[in-house]
């Protein structure tokens, strides 16, 4: 059986504002050589409203290795994803 056995458990999950801004700001960062690092945005995290976790939303999955790193969304970024 799964998780969801009806839809009265679907209704409680409550998915994340759109308008909310993300509290983390999820990338992947492959290492190429000892000196280069290359990182790629890749989705987004938002507290719950209970304050007892995040949802993760990634937009793609990395396949090839590497690691995700969630940080504070920066200004920069913030007005570079308004654009």
């Amino acid at each position: 059986m799964g998780r969801y056995n009806n839809t009265k458990d679907r209704e409680d999950e409550k998915a994340p504002e759109p308008k909310k801004a993300p509290q983390l700001i999820a990338y992947h960062v492959a290492e190429r050589g000892k000196d280069k690092s290359f990182w790629t945005r890749i989705g987004a995290a938002w507290d719950h409203d209970d304050g007892k976790g995040l949802t993760l939303q990634l937009d793609l999955v990395p396949v090839d290795g590497g690691r995700i790193v969630l940080r504070v969304p920066s200004e920069a970024a913030e007005q570079d994803a308004g654009k």
